[in-house]
């Protein structure tokens, strides 16, 4: 029977089908190519090749086009019945999570992969910080991360997507050295591999090395299709490493053509949290607010996330408060409690809280803004990104410290990060 790069059999007789696949998976866990193409071709020539329909799904769930995602899974799901025991939990997987289930899809995911531990791209979306574990809600999530893949080790060896994924649960678990050493692997394999490329200036990020980042980015990111997954937000770390090295009036050209609603493509999700987050984090280095970008983001939200959902609930008051829309803001505190009440925010009240303290520093009311979050320090994790990410909150909260009259309790949290030998650039502080 005809097998995939994995080694796993696949179920169809039709080589052309096969080769479509492999390619379309292939773009998919590299974020580097459209998969379109190669499931059109295996969809041609198999129309009954039921994995070919779910790797379609997941193609337009990543996309956020869910409604074309779950009919596809849909028609994968009839056709399942004709397939191999692995290939019907490898698409029962995707069906869970194309209908919200993500909890149950990880369980099964971990049944799935204890009898099929090769099988890659049903493993991968409980993979990375955007993954089924990584937006669970859950206060432990990077360790679980982390033991999900270390059995896992010898059984992919150095495999160029393994190598990737286990970098990046080691990295978020603060081991970035071995995280950097393993992506670096991956990236001589597969040196186009755009969330290789991705999970590599993550290492950067976490070891302090912004300048080396941002070469790094300049020289890889304009072979990269603007159109393509992941491009908004490698073009987001372009913009932050600038940031970071203090070299402000580079990042808004890039910003505005790469990554602000309107130039780009990439995923609503990516645009406006990573837009919002930027722009803030800018205004705590020091740099004026845009209230045109402001309000283009708040124009943007209101026409694709108008409503509280995992990573954009943290973010989605930022908008409102910049422009002095009080209004909105209460209406997206309305919502953020409804939706918790209703059991619909995997991290709880978190985003709430977070809300109130972005909102008490806007205010200049750092006293209130610090109290808000120090005692939820630990558990910010719950809202889902990664460490660069969430360090929108860490630096809100240094920056109250340091407006407050407390340099030296901004310094005491950043030293007591000894696995992150980084600056956070704070107006005051560096």
């Amino acid at each position: 029977m005809l097998q995939d790069h994995y080694g796993n059999t696949l179920t169809t007789q039709s080589t052309a089908a096969r080769d479509g696949y492999i390619a379309a998976v292939d773009s998919i866990l590299t974020a580097s190519d459209d998969p379109q193409p190669g499931l059109d071709r295996a969809l041609e020539a198999d129309p009954e090749f039921a994995l070919a329909h779910a790797t379609q799904g997941r193609h337009l769930m990543l996309l956020g086009e869910m409604k074309g995602a779950r009919e596809s899974i849909d028609r994968a799901v009839e056709l399942a019945s004709g397939t191999s025991t692995r290939e019907q939990s490898h698409i029962e997987i995707f069906n869970l999570l194309s209908n919200g289930r993500g909890p149950e899809a990880l369980e099964l995911t971990r049944k799935h992969i204890a009898d099929y531990p090769r099988d890659a791209f049903a493993l991968a979306p409980s993979t990375s910080v955007f993954g089924v574990i990584g937006f669970g809600g859950d206060e432990n999530r990077e360790r679980k991360q982390l033991e999900l893949l270390q059995p896992l080790v010898d059984v992919y060896g150095d495999d160029w997507w393994f190598l990737s994924v286990y970098a990046f649960a080691l990295i978020e678990t603060g081991q970035w050295q071995k995280g950097r050493e393993l992506v670096e692997q991956a990236l001589i394999q597969k040196p186009r591999s755009a969330n290789t490329a991705h999970i590599y200036a993550h290492a950067l990020y976490e070891a302090g090395e912004d300048r080396a980042l941002a070469d790094y980015l300049e020289a890889w990111l304009p072979d990269y299709p603007e159109s393509n997954l992941l491009s908004c937000h490698a073009w987001w770390h372009l913009c932050l490493a600038r940031l970071m090295i203090g070299e402000y009036e580079a990042v808004w050209p890039i910003y505005d053509a790469h990554c602000a609603p309107g130039a780009t493509d990439g995923p609503s999700i990516n645009v406006f949290t990573d837009g919002a987050s930027l722009l803030w984090r800018s205004e705590l280095a020091g740099v004026e607010r845009s209230q045109k970008r402001w309000q283009a983001l708040q124009e943007y939200q209101q026409t694709t996330l108008p409503k509280p959902m995992v990573f954009v609930d943290a973010h989605g008051g930022l908008p409102a408060l910049a422009l002095g829309n009080q209004e909105g803001f209460s209406q997206w505190l309305g919502a953020l409690q409804k939706a918790d009440e209703a059991g619909k925010l995997p991290a709880g009240k978190i985003p709430g809280e977070v809300s109130l303290a972005f909102a008490a520093f806007e205010t200049s009311d750092w006293a209130k803004a610090i109290s808000i979050l120090e005692p939820i320090r630990d558990q910010i994790v719950r809202i889902g990104g990664s460490r660069a990410q969430r360090d929108l909150v860490l630096n809100t909260l240094l920056s109250a410290y340091v407006n407050d009259g407390r340099p030296e309790a901004a310094r005491e949290i950043i030293s007591a990060q000894s696995d992150r030998p980084r600056a956070i650039p704070i107006a005051g502080l560096i």
